[in-house]
């Protein structure tokens, strides 16, 4: 039987689920997390189906042994391709990182154009656009790739001119032809001020601030909020590379953080 003082599961192909976990931290401060980066099979986005679903299953499998009360899927590929399987399956809740930037863009937005930018696998897979227009089929979406923004965020790189130079090839064609912008990669939003500052005006989706108003949401909903109030714990697992979680959680946390136990799932 789960509780409030359970922690919240969250699972990512590597790192850049840890911008979830920092909204996460920043709206319920006071919740243990473990985060799961399955780093030995990254990127997910080039995989299978088949494969998305069976890794997706595993790592589930590896958080509910941590008795977790709630799991983030913080990748968007899963989220894409395995959410509902994971639905279908797992008793304890399962929120993806696509639907609530898309519940928000879609209530932003006044001129009904918006673009979502993402990795190859994301953007091809069509689930943004097919979402958003379940949701109002008026809308315009100008989805596109922007698969440097990755290796941008990883190495740190959030400004200067190699920055503003990859924004400006990547969103030209977008430029003043949308009023909102979801970020559907969860790297992304730590090059959002450089992509905001391109696209003045247009409304950012962060995903990943958007996921842990759900959270929190789905918390409240099930009773399952922490009110123990002691020092919230942090556990960290990966299945490959602790030294490189640690460079890129500096980055993405701005902080140091534990150093990572390597499992195998």
């Amino acid at each position: 039987m789960r509780n409030g003082s359970n922690p919240i599961g969250i699972f990512d192909s590597g790192l850049g689920g840890l911008t979830v976990l920092r909204e996460i931290e920043k709206i319920l401060p006071q919740e243990n997390i473990v985060y799961f980066g399955d780093t030995a099979r990254l990127p997910y986005g080039s995989k299978s189906k088949n494969a998305i679903i069976k890794f997706s299953t595993q790592n589930v499998l590896f958080l509910l042994k941590k008795k977790v009360k709630m799991v983030v899927v913080a990748c968007n590929t899963s989220s894409s391709l395995a959410l509902d399987y994971l639905k279908s399956v797992f008793r304890v809740p399962v929120l993806g990182v696509i639907d609530a930037g898309v519940q928000k863009a879609v209530m932003v937005s006044g001129s009904k154009k918006i673009a979502v930018i993402g990795t190859k696998s994301t953007i091809g897979s069509g689930s943004y656009q097919r979402r958003i227009n379940a949701l109002d089929r008026d809308i315009k979406v100008y989805a596109k790739a922007c698969p440097l923004f990755v290796p941008l965020a990883e190495e740190g790189l959030t400004k200067g001119e190699i920055v503003s130079n990859t924004v400006r090839m990547y969103l030209k064609s977008i430029r003043g032809k949308v009023d909102t912008l979801i970020l559907g990669c969860t790297h992304y939003p730590i090059l959002k001020n450089a992509i905001a500052a391109y696209l003045k005006g247009v409304y950012m989706v962060d995903s990943a601030k958007e996921v842990a108003f759900k959270t929190k949401v789905i918390l409240e909903e099930n009773s399952l909020i922490n009110k123990t109030y002691a020092v919230p714990r942090k556990e960290f697992y990966v299945t490959d590379e602790p030294k490189e979680f640690m460079k890129m959680a500096r980055i993405f946390l701005k902080r140091q953080v534990n150093k990572p136990r390597v499992v195998n799932v």
